[in-house]
């Protein structure tokens, strides 16, 4: 028996997550029969070993294969009870013998409480990322509105990723255009600034929002410290569900503006409160007997899945998202569920009350868990009547046309994946394309760009972007610009994941199994490169120097006058052909490389941008946002910092003898 792996570290909070499920594709896999009672009786005798000196309480427990990879995290009330349910030597489903087959070493970890148990099993799984458990494998975030606390104006504006800056935040919202949506009408409503500290502090005259009335221009003093608190304040009590008490407010200041004849002010009141009824009218469905929920409602057909999760925040709805995950036949949908909200509240505050669309296992461990992480009591329920019932049927059924439409267009996706191995004379199937473009001009902000897409279309998770590093390469140079991205792409690629011998990975045993193999693998099944022979040859002796022998490579040649529709494929070892005009296939290769000629494009603009409104400021060691700031206020633009005498500079508030001294060599003794 190989040597137990050491217990990884452990992050300090449990709070980490990713919002798609996928479960290991082998799951659905039979054993060879030939191999099964040896296999089976050799994981069953190692895991009776460990079985035996368990203790019976709450844990965690962890199974190895022989490559010392985690095959499985599972939690449970008692260890040994747990753990023995595996020795019994039948009644196991498919998934459960392969796991007990491939074991050759367990650990375990004993905690307080069942709760304790349940949380750290989410936090290990997405950690560790078995292949028998349900993973969470996309780490987007969602988006949330906040109301920043950190500045004597505070600024309106959208959120991601961890909640670091003092202020109120309010969410969760959907998607990015919903957060968009509502700070637009937020601004009509409350006058609240959406620029940044640093474009505050440098005005000298009310930008162009103030004239179009979105903002109440405190930072050219347009309004008072004191007054822009109160506005701020009533967005606070808005988004926190005390609409009427803020629509109230705001209608008496309108009759009270209106009785002294200041009609312009009583007007200006009457469009904000215009805007706050244009915000909760904006919303598709606003139940008023539910402040605050989640809903969630999962839907089964033809084997696969789908879970709608909708925002309710203040008797508004904020959205809804849509999850996939691939499970396995032998699970229950309630057991699904229960999976997919203990992984989907890692990293965010559940609501006070969840409802869902099927009774689940383990609620009141679930209630309790929740709990714990929110800091308040959570309610699941899976209501049978009422409106509540009417929200969760009506997730449901968006549950159930987002399958639908999954389910055409996978199809539809694998039609044009096999229209392309047709083409291109590939006699495997195509799971991955990677298409690559450049961007740049004149060689300046130079990038590289890598789309993926598979069976389930463009996957964005996968998308990559290069900055082109070459420091002896000639501006504009595409052909040695296209051998650094490929390099090191491929070498990372080789270093990560290692190819693994075909005769060492097991087949699918029907074509149903096959069929049903829709994850996005690391390597390529295709590889098409933005350019013609020059470009082809680039890529071929790219892999060719890293040992890379079985990608297949295609360049796609723009047509005539740059004509779609009459582009050229190069192909190694093939003559330079076209497809016909009206080729499935052709239509799909446009599509690909119109898709990847977009992200090449945008990142380059971005990085432009960025380039753009760069200081001369932020190359300075040592200079900080604060003394950067200071020393804007105090000289106005960084072209009168670089001209200042060193006597000036330290005359800065907030800038010491030292940091004057750098600043001035910085720009009086050269940059080097």
């Amino acid at each position: 028996m190989p040597t137990d792996p050491p217990i990884p570290d452990l992050p300090d909070d449990l709070e980490d997550e990713a919002e798609d499920l996928v479960l290991a594709d082998e799951e659905d896999l039979p054993l060879d029969a030939a191999e099964t009672p040896a296999r089976l009786q050799a994981g069953t005798e190692v895991i009776r070993r460990f079985q035996q000196s368990l203790p019976d309480a709450p844990g965690v427990y962890r199974m190895f294969d022989a490559a010392g990879d985690v095959l499985y995290v599972g939690k449970a009330k008692s260890l040994k009870k747990r753990v023995a349910s595996y020795v019994r030597g039948n009644g196991h489903t498919n998934r459960i013998a392969r796991m007990i087959s491939e074991t050759t070493a367990m650990e375990f970890i004993t905690t307080g409480t069942e709760t304790e148990a349940l949380l750290l099993e989410a936090n290990l799984i997405k950690q560790l990322k078995p292949r028998f458990n349900v993973l969470l494998r996309d780490d987007k975030s969602f988006p949330y509105i906040l109301i920043t606390g950190d500045h004597v104006s505070p600024q309106l504006t959208k959120h991601r990723g961890a909640r670091n800056r003092p202020g109120d935040y309010f969410g969760p919202f959907a998607s990015v255009w919903a957060v968009n949506r509502t700070i637009t009408a937020l601004q009509r409503a409350f006058l609240l600034r959406t620029c940044t500290d640093s474009y505050y502090e440098n005005r000298t005259r009310p930008c162009l929002l103030h004239q179009i009335r979105r903002c109440a221009g405190p930072c050219t003093g347009e309004v008072g410290h004191v007054e822009y608190a109160r506005l701020a304040q009533q967005a606070r009590d808005f988004l926190r569900g005390r609409a009427s008490d803020v629509k109230k407010q705001l209608a008496a200041d309108m009759q009270a503006a209106a009785e002294a004849l200041e009609f312009e002010t009583a007007a200006r009141y009457r469009d904000r409160l215009a805007a706050l009824s244009a915000i909760q009218a904006s919303q598709d469905i606003n139940p008023q007997g539910v402040e605050e929920a989640d809903v969630f409602a999962l839907h089964e057909e033809a084997g696969q899945f789908s879970v709608q999760v909708f925002f309710f925040r203040n008797h508004q709805n904020w959205g809804n998202r849509a999850y996939f995950p691939k499970a396995d036949k032998s699970l229950a949908i309630e057991e699904i569920l229960s999976q997919f909200i203990a992984q989907f509240y890692d990293d965010k505050p559940p609501p006070r009350l969840v409802l869902l669309s099927h009774e689940v296992e383990d609620a009141a461990l679930l209630c309790e868990a929740l709990s714990l992480r929110a800091g308040h009591k959570v309610e699941l329920s899976a209501p049978k009547r009422g409106e509540k019932r009417d929200l969760v049927d009506h997730a449901l059924q968006n549950a159930r046309e987002a399958l639908a439409r999954r389910l055409s267009e996978s199809s539809s996706q694998k039609s044009l994946l096999a229209s392309l191995g047709t083409a291109f004379g590939i006699d495997r199937p195509i799971r991955r394309v990677e298409v690559y473009d450049n961007s740049h001009i004149m060689g300046t902000n130079a990038v590289g760009a890598m789309i993926v897409a598979g069976v389930n279309g463009f996957s964005k998770a996968h998308y990559r972007t290069f900055n082109i590093k070459s420091t002896d390469l000639t501006p504009g140079d595409d052909y040695a610009m296209m051998r650094e991205v490929l390099h090191r792409r491929f070498s990372r690629l080789a270093k990560d994941a290692p190819r693994v011998e075909e005769a060492d990975t097991p087949a699918p045993e029907s074509e149903e199994a096959e069929g049903a193999d829709d994850s996005m693998p690391a390597w390529p099944d295709l590889v098409l490169v933005d350019g013609g022979k020059g470009q082809l040859d680039i890529a071929r002796s790219v892999l060719d120097e890293l040992g890379i022998a079985d990608v297949p490579l295609v360049g796609v040649a723009k047509g005539v006058d740059r004509d779609a529709g009459r582009e050229t494929f190069i192909i190694p070892d093939r003559a330079p052909f076209r497809l016909p005009p009206r080729d499935p296939a052709l239509y799909f290769v446009q599509r690909l490389r119109d898709e990847a000629h977009r992200f090449a494009i945008g990142t380059h603009r971005a990085k432009r941008k960025r380039e753009f409104t760069k200081s001369p400021l932020d190359e300075i060691a040592g200079i900080g946002p604060a003394r950067k700031r200071a020393l804007l206020l105090h000289f106005g633009t960084a072209k009168a910092v670089s001209r200042a005498s060193l006597e000036d500079l330290a005359k800065t508030p907030g800038v010491n003898q030292a940091t004057a001294r750098m600043v001035y060599d910085f720009f009086h003794e050269g940059r080097g």
